[in-house]
């Protein structure tokens, strides 16, 4: 039986239309663009894999929502019911559980080719001029400072500390100036390095302009 990736789109898109974190259905989106990108240049991944976990791989997250464990529940239900098999299902669970920047913090998760595309196209999805408004929307959202000089950007964070408010800036340095060197696939490589150049573009023009030297 084919799959039915337009039933998980459609429960994704209504799930994610009330967000105010910069996690909404674009995002989405644009995760599942830049997947399509990367298997452009890797035909041997499995793309309906592929697609599933970047449509769905916010749909659990802890920062997002109340009861991530229902939330599983349903998402593997979801898969079955658009036809994936048992197996396809947990392999979309598996990189769904391991992709994010939290759950790599002190031990690098092994990803199958499926999960290295998706971790890549959502990483992405976090840096460069979307990702600068990204950020600044989130830490609006969560109420943090845009910046402190007398804040150090934080190192060595458990999870706990990484979910802790800071500020907009110091989340530059403790996250995403980091995912460049971290893409596992040539085609995100790439990106990231243009991406990566932005951000710190964006950074040196906002420290100047901060301390009022142009």
């Amino acid at each position: 039986m084919a799959v039915n990736l337009t039933l998980i789109k459609d429960r994704v898109q209504l799930a994610m239309k009330d967000d105010t974190t910069g996690h909404s259905f674009d995002h989405i989106q644009r995760v599942v663009n830049n997947a399509k990108m990367i298997l452009a240049s890797l035909p041997d991944a499995n793309a309906a894999i592929v697609y599933a976990a970047a449509y769905m791989h916010d749909l659990a997250d802890d920062k997002l929502v109340a009861d991530p464990v229902a939330r599983k529940v349903e998402m593997q239900e979801l898969l079955l019911t658009a036809g994936y098999s048992e197996d396809e299902a947990n392999a979309v669970m598996d990189i769904i559980e391991k992709l994010s920047f939290s759950a790599n913090l002190h031990h690098h998760q092994k990803l199958t080719l499926e999960g290295q595309i998706v971790q890549d196209a959502d990483r992405l999805d976090a840096i460069g001029a979307v990702g600068i408004t990204r950020a600044i929307y989130y830490s609006g959202h969560h109420g943090e400072k845009i910046y402190d000089p007398a804040i150090k950007p934080r190192k060595h964070m458990t999870k706990e500390e990484y979910r802790r408010p800071g500020t907009t800036i110091n989340h530059f340095y403790e996250k995403l100036l980091k995912l460049a060197d971290e893409m596992n696939t040539e085609p995100a490589k790439q990106i990231a390095q243009h991406r990566n150049q932005v951000m710190k573009d964006y950074l040196a023009e906002f420290k100047a302009e901060w301390n009022g030297e142009r």
